[in-house]
């Protein structure tokens, strides 16, 4: 009876901490169908249209969609951004993956000279904020004329050292038995790395391109440093682009950029423990 008692106490806590973890989105999704009327008379005290405190609605009072129509139909800078952040990340992960997958194995399976220092070195850059990398990334941009250019962006994230270090793990584990086997059988290290790594790391692959896209999606500082132009924006920097007058398009165009990043995560959630499990295994 006690275990049993124990047991509901503990499922009552684990949802109610679900609840307030799923509060924001939820959040979001009620503010999306509200009106400015009564997003104001809400959040007035916060957007300084009233005074006294901000309250909320789990529900909104008169639900609507008008939001979502002004945006998707009345707001063409929208999808501007939307596709901009689009080619942006498409390229980053293209980037990434012809550049960290090989590394990645190079530093897993092959004898380099200093291999063990450089991958030392490739986590050391990984720890490295991009605060403490702009100065010097601006300057190099700038003398190859990329500032106020895409490729301004895409180019650093593209040599990140964050997707090495997940998939580093995944090859460190294939077996060297089966790689002495494909060795006998006349393989030559291309074939090995085409044949056996990849199929056999492609987990590490999918959790690291899940947290890329993550966090090419998201990025914000390095879009404000390196462009000018807002037309070269992307979807991340929709929102601090919106006054506190419209807080419905806020709401709703935070819905939308939340969407392709929740979609990546739930298909790739299982590689994704996978990676994060085997990240901290330490050799």
């Amino acid at each position: 009876m006690k275990k049993k008692i124990r047991k509901n106490i503990f499922l009552i806590f684990l949802s109610l901490l679900a609840f307030f973890i799923c509060f924001p989105v939820i959040f979001l999704l009620v503010g999306s169908l509200m009106g400015s009327d009564e997003l104001g008379h809400y959040l007035g005290a916060v957007l300084g249209t009233s005074e006294g405190y901000a309250s909320w609605a789990l529900l909104p009072t008169w639900p609507t969609l008008k939001a979502y129509v002004e945006l998707l139909l009345d707001s063409p800078e929208f999808f501007v951004m939307f596709w901009n952040s689009i080619r942006m990340t498409g390229l980053i992960l293209i980037g990434q993956l012809l550049c960290g997958v090989p590394a990645a194995w190079g530093f897993a399976q092959l004898k380099i000279p200093f291999g063990k220092l450089l991958f030392n070195l490739y986590i050391i850059l990984m720890l490295m904020p991009f605060q403490v990398t702009m100065l010097s990334n601006y300057l190099t941009l700038n003398a190859l004329h990329l500032v106020n250019t895409q490729w301004a962006v895409i180019l650093p994230a593209a040599f990140s050292t964050f997707p090495v270090f997940i998939m580093y793990h995944f090859f460190r584990s294939i077996p060297k038995e089966i790689m002495e086997s494909a060795q006998l059988d006349g393989a030559n290290k291309f074939q090995i790395f085409l044949h056996i790594g990849l199929p056999l790391g492609s987990s590490g692959i999918v959790s690291a391109l899940v947290l890329s896209f993550l966090d090419a999606w998201n990025l914000i500082e390095q879009p404000m440093t390196f462009l000018k132009d807002k037309s070269l924006w992307p979807l991340s920097l929709y929102l601090p682009d919106i006054s506190m007058e419209n807080a419905g398009l806020a709401f709703v165009a935070s819905v939308i950029t939340l969407i392709p990043s929740l979609l990546v995560f739930l298909a790739g959630q299982n590689y994704l423990e996978q990676g994060i499990a085997a990240s901290a295994v330490k050799e």
